[in-house]
């Protein structure tokens, strides 16, 4: 059964569980309301390179992926509303406001997220974002023409708005930059392959995988060595000051998921672990001193996949929780 998390992150699990093929539309019940998502397949961004501007209308709760131009005009008093956007790893998002024909003065408003929040938990964590959280917001209401171009610092940012008057509304133009060092990622898939780098900064870099999955760090590079520990209420590699750990949890936010392991020496070979919580999140921690870098391949777990690998495994967790 679905846990709660599953259908408070209803939009990305859909995003996420799009199979290859036609852009489709599917419908998901959340708090007695249907609100449908338009889930857009590889062929049509393909389709859409050869320098054309893609349009189209926004719902009220919306995901998109894609770049392009999205209106959304009220039909009705509108009052939680909410468009998620995400790219590929190595994207940043810039929204810009085309047109915007609100009433501020008469509680509308209209915000930009640089991340995403959900029931209040945020990704990326506030302990690894370069911003505080009052500066992770834009208010247009308050900005105005002052700041009608917002990038995002990740590959994930959101808008949420409320509009009381029938027929007003905006327009917002999207497009992708590239990001030479990914560093805050939600995986758009259930499987993939992924290097991060951090290049002589001091920043905490995580990487969420909203599914149960297999995940096998295949290289890792720190700039001392050191060991691999379980995390035990004593141990672990928090005072060694660039490691990695694997988190999982229910939830969206990094901060406030569970421990499972830290990887605190370079190695080259294996290491591989089954998480089977609704997010993994794999988590490098650098001081800035050294080059830090981490491969990682991860594929959505199998729940007849009760073997473990008997090369550099480790202990399997949340299962109880699938």
């Amino acid at each position: 059964m679905p846990s709660a998390f599953q259908f408070q992150c209803h939009f990305v699990l859909i995003f996420l569980a799009a199979s290859k093929g036609e852009t489709r539309y599917l419908e998901v019940r959340d708090a007695g309301e249907d609100e449908p998502f338009l889930l857009l397949s590889e062929d049509l961004k393909r389709e859409l390179s050869a320098g054309q501007i893609y349009r189209r209308s926004l719902r009220c709760i919306d995901m998109l992926s894609i770049e392009g131009q999205f209106t959304f005009t009220a039909d009705q008093p509108q009052l939680h509303c909410a468009t998620f956007f995400i790219g590929e790893p190595e994207e940043l998002i810039t929204i810009e406001y085309n047109f915007v024909n609100i009433d501020c003065q008469g509680g509308d408003f209209l915000k930009v997220f640089d991340g995403w929040i959900l029931k209040g938990e945020k990704f990326p964590s506030s302990l690894d974002h370069p911003l505080t959280t009052s500066q992770r917001y834009v208010d247009f209401c308050e900005s105005g023409n002052i700041q009608r171009s917002i990038r995002s610092s990740q590959n994930v940012a959101m808008i949420f708005f409320r509009i009381h008057q029938p027929g007003n509304g905006f327009t917002v133009a999207i497009k992708k930059n590239t990001n030479l060092f990914p560093c805050n990622v939600i995986s758009q898939t259930p499987s993939g392959r992924f290097t991060m780098v951090i290049p002589h900064q001091h920043r905490n870099c995580s990487f969420s995988i909203i599914y149960p999955v297999v995940i096998k760090i295949s290289d890792l590079i720190l700039g001392h060595l050191n060991g691999l520990f379980l995390k035990k209420p004593s141990a672990g590699c928090a005072g060694v000051g660039d490691f990695v750990e694997l988190l999982g949890g229910a939830g969206l936010d990094p901060s406030k998921m569970f421990p499972l392991a830290d990887l605190c020496h370079s190695f080259h070979g294996s290491a591989q672990m089954k998480i089977g919580c609704d997010n993994t999140v794999l988590r490098m921690v650098s001081s800035g001193k050294h080059i830090n870098r981490v491969t990682f391949e991860y594929h959505q777990l199998d729940l007849q996949e009760t073997e473990m690998r008997k090369e550099n495994s480790i202990e399997e967790f949340c299962f109880p929780g699938i």
